[in-house]
């Protein structure tokens, strides 16, 4: 893929190098002249305008890319860009840093984007998910907001140990995607049996997943 990144910062250059290492084409677009360095990733194009300047996105070609990501340190910034490269250049998947988590709730399609990623909130997240045992816990939002990637670990006693995935009645919009077990990761099948200490990844809608929570609390795990 073709992905434009806005901000050659620390995150900006960390995630260009990992689309860069996937075979992926990349333009950095960075305002700061000081912070213009090709020879730190010299596979990257990178392009000095302000990413929230019309004509100079025109210029950079913004429209022949599939992916742009809103990655500066300023939220107005983000939020700027993403909304220009949606409406105005039809960039298909539009994802933005959100930088302050009280901003969150900005970062929706009003302003273009398609996933909001929070640093602070996912990291509380990923915290949350190594800590908690049989708590349901909320990892990513999918879709501006529409849906939630979500995660609980069972149990060493579950109530589910040795029963078959199809025991696990599914709330309507929401589906079992991966099991994690030790060292493997499991595309579920209906016959295939939970084990304690399982992580289980949901995704799910906003409306089901308190659903979610009950259908758990009905096989002994607390919601």
């Amino acid at each position: 893929m073709k992905v434009a990144i806005a901000g050659a910062g620390a995150v900006g250059r960390s995630i260009a190098r990992e689309l860069l290492r996937g075979g992926h084409r990349v333009m950095l677009l960075e305002r700061q002249l000081d912070h213009i360095d090709p020879g730190a990733i010299p596979d990257a194009v990178w392009v000095h305008a302000d990413a929230c300047e019309l004509s100079l996105l025109e210029n950079a070609e913004l429209e022949t890319y599939e992916v742009v990501i809103a990655a500066t340190g300023d939220d107005k910034a983000n939020l700027v860009h993403s909304l220009l490269a949606k409406t105005e250049f039809g960039v298909r998947r539009v994802v933005a840093r959100v930088n302050d988590p009280r901003n969150e709730w900005l970062f929706d399609e009003s302003w273009g984007v398609d996933v909001a990623v929070s640093t602070p909130r996912l990291l509380a997240s990923l915290v949350e998910e190594a800590v908690s045992v049989g708590d349901l816990v909320r990892l990513m939002t999918l879709r501006q907001g529409q849906a939630n990637l979500v995660e609980i670990t069972l149990p060493s006693d579950t109530q589910l140990a040795g029963k078959p995935v199809r025991t696990l009645t599914m709330p309507r919009d929401t589906a079992l995607v991966t099991i994690l077990r030790g060292g493997r990761v499991i595309v579920p099948q209906p016959d295939d049996p939970f084990e304690g200490e399982d992580e289980l990844l949901f995704v799910t809608s906003v409306e089901a997943e308190e659903d979610l929570r009950l259908t758990l609390a009905t096989h002994g795990i607390r919601p």
